[in-house]
């Protein structure tokens, strides 16, 4: 295992370091506030990002080598820690980069996000002064201090659900001179200890708006978060909070997207060969497996089938397909070439997916094709939809 105690850093350059990474996201349109450059002119982030994984491609797929400073690989390891890019900082919900030596497989679950994402989110949250807010995903706490510096730490609670990352980014924000109020337990709760607030800001993605948010920030607050799914399709929408546990607002511009909330993961494909084994039906298909890696298409797709999963896969010998399933309907939809550059669908199951898909993306392209910011979100005790256009146009629910 690697030593995780770390070299003396050179105070000087880092912040130098800042300053540029301050002047980058203002160039890029990132940070638009004297408040929030001040803020990442001071934040040390090199104290949230102490070891990462550096992210390459071998012979049997991606390798994630761990860094850890040392001596020697000192000042490279300072120059990535104020890039804008994101850090892995976990794999498999519990591998640290200190915890291995060599390259290893895995799949992320913590990280430190790039910089121009989190203030540009910060930015799109617009605390003022003496705002209280809740951060839903602590995970290295890079984006709590920032919080804390603009805001004051007792104006910031921060809750993480993993308990090594919890850990972990508590030390790294003492160490970083603030002292919010951080918790260890399920963000979808909320912490009703510190309510009411007057702004939530997620970084991790949910399928739904938790209840509980809506009960602690105040009517008139605004929430900050990713909807995301099983398919991966992603969207930053930002509500307005209004009277009893409502909320309403638009979808953001960009391309935005975090890890899912762990008790809203998807469950395991047990049993998927079995599923896609069983009698169907086919058809010509109307639009290909491409829009599933496109991403407003991929974001409608995963709105008509919230409960879908994607698999790649060959089946009785036969060609490599792509497959939607859905397992609490146990229904499927799979997709093959039919050697004209078309594809053949096989549906089977109670629902037909596929045909969900293709009436969304049919509602899409009436519409004209538009971005992810034509979408909006209402959200009441009823009922979560999302729409296209305003309100009263063109919508679907999302999971309960």
């Amino acid at each position: 295992m690697n030593d995780p105690t770390p070299p003396a850093v050179d105070e000087h350059r880092a912040a130098e370091l800042r300053e540029r990474l301050a002047q980058q996201l203002e160039d890029g349109g990132h940070l638009r506030s004297p408040a929030w450059r001040a803020a990442v002119e001071t934040v040390p982030r090199h104290e949230c990002v102490r070891t990462f994984f550096r992210r390459s491609q071998g012979p049997r797929g991606t390798l994630w080598t761990p860094v850890v400073p040392t001596q020697e690989n000192a000042s490279t390891w300072l120059e990535e820690a104020y890039a804008d890019t994101t850090l892995v900082t976990q794999l498999d919900g519990g591998t640290h980069p200190a915890d291995v030596a060599e390259p290893v497989h895995g799949d992320p679950t913590s990280s430190s996000t790039l910089p121009s994402l989190v203030v540009r989110m910060l930015e799109d949250l617009d605390p003022r002064d003496g705002d209280r807010v809740l951060e839903v995903g602590t995970g290295t706490g890079y984006s709590t201090a920032l919080m804390c510096e603009r805001l004051g730490s007792k104006h910031v609670t921060s809750i993480e659900f993993d308990p090594a990352a919890a850990g972990r980014a508590r030390a790294a924000i003492s160490a970083a001179g603030y002292e919010p109020t951080l918790v260890n337990d399920d963000g979808l709760l909320g912490y009703a200890k510190n309510a009411p607030y007057d702004r939530l800001i997620a970084t991790c993605s949910v399928r739904t708006i938790p209840a509980t948010w809506l009960e602690q920030v105040r009517p008139g607050g605004t929430i900050v978060t990713t909807v995301s799914g099983w398919l991966y399709g992603s969207g930053l929408v930002r509500l307005t909070v209004g009277e009893d546990r409502t909320a309403e607002g638009r979808f953001l511009p960009g391309t935005v997207s975090f890890m899912i909330a762990r008790p809203q993961a998807a469950p395991p494909l047990t049993g998927a060969s079995d599923l896609l084994a069983q009698a169907a039906e086919e058809r010509p298909t109307q639009v290909g497996p491409e829009i599933l890696s496109d991403w407003t298409p991929q974001f409608v797709a995963q709105l008509a089938v919230p409960a879908a999963q994607y698999l790649g896969m060959a089946t009785d010998g036969g060609p490599m397909a792509d497959h939607l399933i859905d397992l609490p309907s146990q229904s499927f939809a799979s997709l093959v070439p039919d050697g004209k550059d078309g594809y053949l669908v096989r549906q089977g199951g109670p629902l037909r997916l596929w045909d969900a898909v293709e009436d969304a993306i049919d509602t899409w392209k009436a519409a004209g094709t538009p971005p992810q910011t034509e979408f909006g979100l209402t959200v009441t005790p009823q009922r979560q939809r999302v729409w296209l256009g305003s309100p009263e146009g063109p919508g679907w629910d999302l999971p309960t």
